[in-house]
């Protein structure tokens, strides 16, 4: 009994390691830039690699160093985690380095071991059907199980994760079966001839949890880290619409409006003058990341309502959004910017003016967003570099690449004298993500 409660201190300890590794790593802004990346050069799948074997290979070396800290070999699950977080090469190379002190010490098998485990970990991740779902990944496969059976639409996802399990039971599976007869590779085992079979149990379950635990606590720097560079990205945004809209140029203009409507008009100037403190007070007062469609689209109607005073007939809108769409959550301040364009690039200098045409559906859990006119439209040479040098589409595109890596897609087609159209495709907003705001 003194052997079964040594060993099982021992997996207890071994995750403490874990996730005291997972923590440092996480407090590295270079570590943390890493994780943000979804698609890596080769370069840094290299430095990837390095900081991976850096630390793991640490602890393998404290393991044979020191025959009392055993625990502190992650080698298997840090190897894994490369090839998961990083691909083939990432994967290969850092189960490569990270069994370089093993090889030392004479374990030959080490290296062929750490190696594949690494490539099944990038095998994983092609075999992901988003990037997302590695993040996503729990050690209770039992919720996996009842996602298979219960959620018609998300059979591939809980497939996935039961697989994830499978791939990493059967990863300390072979390293057991190579130990059991090589003394080239390690394994922690109970020191009796026939282990008890909660120490099995344990043993395997502690795999899954050394995996588990760096993939959840890397993936909350994640979405701590998103959110950071959304509101970044929000501050922008709002100072882009006090300085280009909310200046004293559109307020003259308006308040002039106003003021010729209340000879003419007074009911319409009284409309007026509140859409406009609305606008003001959705500009200038401090609110959440996020808000609900059908809250963007009514910014809009009372932004645009202002504009079609000043205008006249020449500022025409029109709006078709789904039903099953207004309750969806966007990004605050999404649709401001496009339709700013719109009016600044696309009508205002067309003299007959145009229309501005706004539509939403869904489809298959994607919201799908148009934003159109018929104005003067953009020049190819200025279309092919507008998500990356236009002001205001830029943020936009920025905002979205922040939140949803490349789960969406946003694109712009113009022609001369033919109008514009911005399409964007994006998934519902996740739920954590929503809620942190």
């Amino acid at each position: 009994m003194p052997d079964l409660n040594s060993f099982l201190v021992s997996l207890l300890f071994k995750l403490g390691i874990m996730a005291a590794i997972a923590s440092v790593l996480a407090r590295s802004n270079r570590f943390k830039s890493m994780l943000m990346r979804e698609s890596r050069t080769l370069n840094q799948r290299l430095a990837f690699s390095l900081w991976l074997a850096g630390v793991f290979a640490t602890g393998v070396t404290a393991r044979l160093v020191s025959r009392n800290y055993q625990a502190a070999d992650l080698g298997l699950e840090g190897s894994l985690l490369a090839g998961l977080l990083g691909g083939y090469v990432t994967g290969l190379l850092s189960g490569a380095l990270i069994s370089i002190p093993a090889l030392f010490w004479g374990e030959h098998l080490a290296l062929p071991l750490l190696a594949g485990i690494g490539v099944l970990g990038g095998l994983l991740r092609d075999l992901a059907p988003e990037a997302e779902e590695i993040w996503r990944f729990s050690p209770f496969f039992d919720l996996s199980i009842y996602r298979f059976f219960k959620e018609r639409k998300n059979h591939r996802r809980a497939a996935f994760h039961l697989l994830l399990v499978a791939a990493i039971l059967y990863a300390e599976f072979l390293r057991q079966i190579l130990g059991q007869f090589s003394p080239h590779v390690f394994r922690l085992v109970p020191g009796w001839p026939h282990p008890h079979p909660l120490t099995i149990v344990a043993l395997y379950a502690v795999t899954l949890f050394a995996v588990a635990i760096p993939l959840k606590i890397w993936n909350s720097v994640r979405t701590e880290k998103k959110l950071e560079e959304q509101e970044r990205l929000l501050v922008e945004a709002r100072l882009a619409a006090l300085t280009s809209q909310i200046n004293p140029h559109f307020l003259f203009n308006t308040l002039n409006s106003v003021s010729s409507l209340i000879r003419t008009d007074p009911n319409q100037a009284r409309v007026m003058v509140v859409k406009l403190s609305k606008v003001l007070r959705r500009l200038l007062r401090k609110h959440e990341n996020f808000s609900a469609l059908r809250d963007e689209l009514s910014f809009i109607e009372d932004y645009l309502s202002i504009e079609v005073v000043r205008f006249g007939d020449k500022l025409r809108f029109e709006k078709d959004a789904a039903e099953d769409t207004l309750d969806m959550l966007v990004p605050s301040m999404l649709l401001q910017p496009l339709v700013e364009n719109s009016i600044k690039h696309g009508l205002s200098n067309k003299l007959a003016g145009g229309t501005i045409r706004i539509r939403t559906h869904r489809s298959e859990s994607k919201l799908h967003l148009l934003v159109e006119d018929d104005g003067v439209g953009i020049p190819e040479a200025k279309l092919a570099t507008l998500l990356e040098q236009g002001i205001g589409v830029s943020n936009v595109n920025e905002r979205l690449k922040v939140l949803f890596g490349n789960q969406y897609r946003m694109w712009i087609d113009s022609q001369p004298d033919g109008g514009t159209r911005v399409q964007i495709e994006m998934p519902e907003l996740q739920t954590d993500l929503a809620a942190a705001s």
